[in-house]
Order: structure tokens, then sequence, then C-alpha cells
């Protein structure tokens, strides 16, 4: 059974977004995301101006006059929602933890999908999978994949990216566009399982990042738990020295993961949590849609 709070998330978050999907994204989600290819549809007789490569041979020799191949866009897609839900995603210094921004950008891009009849699937994970909702389509069972964010109880506390992308390249055989939404604080190196699920699907990285985990302001001295290995650090925050090099450790971090992103060709937007994660998303669907067009 599942308790009432959640519903009554869930129930919020649908009005909320389904408003920024109606309002914002109308049209942005189909001029992107345009479907695999084109499929065949049916065969018409040959007429001037046709392309000869699309000529069926096979037709036109029982006919005895030219057919060709009529094909059309195969709109339909499946998106698939690739989740961390590691014990990292539990901070936030604002209004909002990491993971419920998640959620949230998660339900945006759902409502965005099914509004478009393609198909939405959901992979939850952190060092283990730890739940997958097979692709389907309809508003019920987008609801479903938002209880199933909202209600999880993660078992696992650490993330594993690469055992995430492995899962998915073996479960699914047809191209789909996949979302990943993590704040990427992984120490296995996934830059291989990412290589070959770029290479199978259409990736797109979301990196969720709270400010204080980029800068962190003079408080004098403080005690920090990393959440994924309970590992406690004491410190000052009043030590610039300090300061600087923790300042130097997280830009790396920033700049190495958009080094890869970039050598790999992949779409990425960081969502900040002390801000709207409309304008990145805006940002991005526009800045696509030019490179396709």
């Amino acid at each position: 059974m599942i308790p009432k709070e959640i519903l009554k998330k869930v129930k919020r978050i649908e009005i909320q977004t389904r408003n920024i999907v109606n309002d914002v994204f109308s049209g942005e989600y189909h001029s992107v995301f345009k479907g695999r290819g084109m499929e065949f549809s049916e065969v018409r007789e040959y007429q001037y101006g046709d392309d000869v490569r699309t000529i069926d041979w096979n037709v036109s020799a029982r006919a005895n006059h030219p057919y060709v191949k009529v094909f059309e866009e195969e709109r339909e897609l499946t998106v698939m929602l690739i989740v961390d839900v590691s014990s990292s995603a539990n901070f936030g210094t604002f209004e909002q933890m990491k993971g419920e921004i998640a959620v949230e950008l998660c339900a945006v891009l759902a409502f965005s999908a099914i509004k478009n009849n393609d198909k939405v699937g959901l992979i939850i994970f952190s060092d283990k999978i730890e739940k997958f909702v097979p692709p389907k389509k309809g508003k019920s069972h987008v609801l479903r994949v938002l209880r199933e964010l909202l209600y999880h109880e993660p078992e696992g506390v650490g993330t594993d990216i690469n055992g995430a992308l492995e899962y998915l390249n073996r479960l699914l055989r047809k191209k789909a566009t996949v979302f990943l939404v993590s704040d990427f604080q992984s120490d296995r190196d996934y830059s291989r399982a990412l290589q070959v699920t770029n290479k199978k699907h259409d990736i797109v990285a979301i990196t969720v990042i709270d400010p204080r985990e980029l800068d962190m302001p003079d408080v004098g001295l403080i005690e920090l738990e990393d959440a994924e290995t309970g590992e406690i650090l004491s410190i000052d925050t009043s030590d610039h020295s300090m300061m600087n090099l923790y300042t130097q450790y997280t830009d790396s971090q920033v700049q190495e993961r958009q080094k890869l992103f970039k050598a790999m060709d992949i779409d990425h937007i960081d969502i900040l949590t002390d801000r709207s994660y409309v304008e990145p998303l805006v940002k991005f669907f526009r800045k696509r849609a030019k490179q396709i067009h």
C-alpha cells in the first residue's frame, strides 16, 4: 500500500510538471527527438522526379511497370530514464535535495515523451540495479514511474554508473533515447560503458549539483560525512589554503566530466539545486534543435 503522502507528492509533481510541459516544451520535444529513422510504408507507381534508388524491382517486374517504395518517419521512441538514487542524492543545502530535483526532471521528460506517444522506461540504480520498469506508453504508466521514484527505498549507498549502463545495454536491443540523471560522484571509471552506450543509443547526461559541493562558504570548522562511504572529514572553512585546494579539486572534477562528454560527443545538462531547472532544459532543447536543422 503506497502511503498517502507519496500519492500527494505524485499529484503535485504531475500538476507542476504538466504545466511546464504544456507551456514551455510544447513542440520542442518533438522537433528534437524525431524517432529512430524511416520505415517502409507502401509501394506506389513511379512518378517523374522520384528517386530511382527507391524503385522496388520485384514489384515492378510483376506489374510490368515501375513502382517505388514509400517510407515514413518511424516516430515512436523509447525513452529510458536512468536515475541515480545513491546516498549522495540525499544532499541539499537549498529548498530541495538533489534527488527531489531529479524526480521532477524525470517527470518533465516523461510527460513530454507520452505527449508525443513515446514509451517511457525506468532504471533506478545505486551501487546495484535497484529497480527496472519496462518501457510503456500512457499517463498511468508515467504516474507509476513517478511513484517508483518517490516510494523506492534504496538498498545500496554507492554509485555504479558503469553497472547501470551495462545493464541497459544488455536489456535494450533497439536504439533508445537515454537520460542518465546523476551527480556523477562515482569512484569507478564508467567511460568504457558510456562509450558503448553512446554507440547503441542516443544518450543525454544530466548532472544534478548542489552549489555547496562546488564552493563552500566560510562558516568555521565543520564535519562532513560522505553519504556513500560513511567517512567523516573535519574541514576548517576559514582556512583559505584548504578551501583553495577544495575548489581546485571540485573544479577539476567538473572539467574532467565535461571533457569526457565532449570527447564522446554526448549532450549534457548541468542542473543546480538553487535555481530553476526549466531554463537549462529549454536551452538544451533549443541548442539540439539547431544542430538537427
